[in-house]
């Protein structure tokens, strides 16, 4: 069975490991590397990555990452975001799965 991990900010350190998910708690400049390394893994098969973290990642070599990796790779979105770009995700998620831009209206 594949894993479950988490990529996140040394202050969210208690959360996720609790619930039995692989957790690296790491700080922004080291957030590339470890992500790396996590994908690498044969055993990963979800990858969630704090959105606070991506500021250590150039956004193309990311994006790189996230085509030509197996599994899935998630953007846990920062704590206090506004609706507006929770909802920006959610149809950037959407695109990827259907592969073209979606109108959604709520």
């Amino acid at each position: 069975m594949k894993n479950i991990t988490f990529i996140t900010p040394r202050e969210a350190r208690y959360g996720f490991g609790l619930s039995g998910a692989v957790q690296h708690c790491v700080a922004p400049e080291d957030a590339e590397g470890v992500l790396r390394q996590v994908l690498a893994d044969p055993d990963s098969g979800v990858v969630v990555i704090d959105e606070r973290l991506l500021a250590g990642i150039d956004e193309t070599r990311f994006r790189e990452m996230e085509q030509r990796w197996y599994g899935i790779l998630l953007v846990l979105p920062a704590p206090g975001k506004a609706e507006a770009e929770e909802e920006d995700y959610a149809l950037r998620l959407i695109r990827r799965a259907v592969g073209y831009h979606v109108r959604l209206q709520v």
